[in-house]
């Protein structure tokens, strides 16, 4: 009697830890449905010359102005560089004035 009791009880326990397992699966399932739902986005893109752009927010840009001499041509060109997070750096020229 004993041992069918014990056979019993153990039968017992597996079937709800089986059922609460895969519970826990389908749950965990959802939620990592959710999250690769979320992250889908792609960091990188293109821009409209066809150039990959990465889009983070955590970008520092600044403005940098440096003087060239083009020929017998003097010029004042103003930049702005973009500092990413993974380390590029990506430079725009805004604008080139002749001085003399």
């Amino acid at each position: 009697m004993k041992r069918l009791l014990g056979i019993t009880l153990a039968l017992a326990s597996l079937g709800v830890a089986g059922l609460s397992s895969k519970a826990q699966a389908i749950e965990l399932s959802h939620n990592s449905a959710m999250v690769l739902a979320t992250s889908a986005s792609p960091q990188w893109e293109r821009d409209r010359w066809g150039r990959r752009v990465y889009r983070r927010r955590a970008v520092r840009t600044t403005t940098r102005s440096r003087v060239v001499r083009i020929g017998r041509r003097l010029y004042r060109e103003t930049y702005l560089v973009r500092y990413l997070p993974n380390g590029r750096m990506n430079t725009r020229l805004v604008s080139r004035v002749r001085i003399s």
